[in-house]
């Protein structure tokens, strides 16, 4: 039973590690690894990356942030910004599907960081450990921004 909706916002990739990921218009998922030509794209539990774009503007509010800094999609290594949904609701185990035929499942909640990222050193905090979310790729696709996410109910 489809319980929310949302959209993708942004999409964004990397060629490297521990770098800010780019936006790209469309991009490819593919079924136990991830998303093409990305870094991370590498299988286990955490082959893709989700946060909203409404925790990125919450960040851009924290009020240690060094003045003139702005955060975009990207800066975070997310791989998909989402807007309109609360990824923190969700849960192990459910399911997202984007577009007509993208299927992820939630495989982590949170990020360990085990040192300071960038993030931190330009506002203090960095969001992603709590309200990032780590996905697994059910069924590949072609992905594009401002596709639909269906919450599925677990």
């Amino acid at each position: 039973m489809t319980i929310k909706k949302s959209k993708i916002y942004s999409i964004n990739i990397s060629k490297t590690k521990g770098t800010p990921k780019t936006a790209t218009e469309t991009a490819k998922l593919i079924e136990n690894l991830g998303l093409e030509q990305d870094a991370h794209a590498q299988g286990g539990i955490k082959q893709v990356s989700l946060l909203s774009i409404e925790s990125i503007r919450k960040q851009n509010n924290c009020p240690k942030i060094k003045k003139g800094t702005v955060l975009k999609p990207g800066d975070f290594a997310e791989n998909i910004t989402t807007e309109g949904i609360d990824l923190t609701t969700l849960k192990i185990g459910g399911k997202l599907t984007i577009g007509k035929d993208v299927i992820l499942e939630i495989s982590k909640i949170g990020k360990e960081c085990h040192k300071y990222c960038a993030i931190y050193y330009k506002t203090g905090d960095c969001i992603m450990p709590r309200e990032g979310i780590f996905a697994k790729v059910i069924k590949g696709g072609i992905i594009k921004r401002n596709d639909i996410i269906k919450v599925e109910k677990i």
